[in-house]
């Protein structure tokens, strides 16, 4: 089989991921600075914005396969 378009395919997961961590990232630091405003739900949001960072490593990390 052919390697065609197998380095195309790997570019656009790893910057997907980069994408996808900082978004992630940005979405905890909002999280967390607007800690007093979110009250009781602060950790919940906080669990699921670490839930996307942890999305975006290891999309980062992954060795794409043909």
């Amino acid at each position: 089989m052919s390697e065609e378009g197998g380095f195309g395919i790997s570019l656009a997961e790893k910057f997907f991921g980069l994408i996808t961590f900082v978004v992630g990232l940005l979405a905890l630091y909002y999280t967390v600075t607007s800690a007093s405003t979110l009250g009781a739900f602060t950790g919940f949001f906080s669990f699921l914005c670490l839930i996307v960072v942890v999305v975006g490593l290891v999309l980062m990390i992954a060795k794409t396969t043909e």
